[in-house]
């Protein structure tokens, strides 16, 4: 399928930026919701027919721009990489850090899914998802049943590492009555996304990452990472689960117990002394490697 024959289906607009370099090629997208955001994507593939496609859902306060070296892995490994934007992030339409509810969440990434097996209709189809991400991912195949190949899920928010006051708790469900829009810090340790340094400043200097997050998303985000401990045992296609044992952000000791629950369809892989963004770590590339293997053995049956 060349480019120009990509059509307007599902709300998608046509590629409107195309760069080729190193036997790869990026290019940006629009996806419109179903409740008429523009939604920014962004394609890394590589110019040789693709193994398979993966559809990237990034974490809280950041944007696929920054997942840019994770497309270069992929697509000289033979993956395409496909990201948009979740809406109130990155380049995307919408109140920054707020979601109405989780459907809206569930149609933005079934869109993405659909532009994806447009682009590339007869190629396995993986969905990953990182911290907010995973989550989304994660809940995603379990309450819509999708034909994924497989869900990769690294640092997914099961649980935050430290459990909130339950004043805040409390809080939080009145702003949802009251004002569910309400925007507030999201209390993010930017110290503890990676060990590496250059990361951090990155992400501080970055305009498009941020620190917010609506009274409705927060509690959503919450109650359904536990709807996800508690439904782990319906997984609809195998998981690849990775966490970094140190991680202050994401709890690694919840994703220990959904691989539990969740029984033979998962494969558990905790990093000894790795942070949050396990893709920005120092030992990044073992991460993708680990997560490459894993797409190649499921793509390959």
């Amino acid at each position: 399928m060349t480019l120009s024959s990509w059509g307007c289906l599902f709300g998608h607009t046509f590629p409107f930026e195309i760069q080729r370099k190193n036997n790869m090629s990026y290019f940006e997208f629009k996806i419109e919701s179903y409740d008429e955001l523009k939604l920014h994507g962004q394609s890394w593939e590589p110019d040789i027919e693709a193994k398979a496609v993966v559809c990237l859902v990034h974490g809280l306060g950041e944007h696929g721009g920054r997942y840019s070296h994770v497309g270069e892995v992929f697509n000289q490994a033979g993956y395409a990489l496909m990201i948009s934007d979740l809406r109130g992030h990155g380049k995307s339409d919408g109140q920054r850090g707020h979601a109405p509810n989780y459907t809206a969440l569930m149609d933005d990434i079934f869109q993405l899914l659909e532009a994806a097996k447009e682009r590339y209709p007869d190629v396995p189809l993986f969905l990953y998802g990182h911290s907010l991400g995973g989550n989304l991912a994660i809940h995603y195949a379990l309450r819509r049943l999708p034909k994924l190949t497989g869900v990769v899920a690294t640092a997914p928010l099961f649980r935050t590492t430290v459990k909130p006051p339950a004043w805040k708790l409390v809080l939080l469900r009145a702003m949802v009555g009251v004002r569910p829009s309400l925007s507030i810090s999201s209390g993010l340790e930017t110290a503890a996304l990676s060990r590496d340094s250059q990361v951090i400043q990155v992400y501080l200097n970055d305009p498009l990452t941020h620190d917010r997050i609506s009274a409705r998303l927060a509690m959503d985000m919450l109650r359904n990472g536990e709807w996800n401990m508690v439904h782990a045992a319906n997984l609809p296609c195998p998981l690849l689960l990775m966490h970094g044992a140190a991680d202050r952000i994401t709890s690694p000791g919840a994703s220990r117990e959904f691989a539990l629950r969740a029984g033979a369809g998962c494969t558990l892989k905790i990093w000894d002394g790795f942070f949050h963004e396990l893709h920005n770590e120092p030992g990044k590339h073992d991460i993708l490697a680990f997560a490459l293997r894993w797409i190649e053995g499921r793509a390959a049956k």
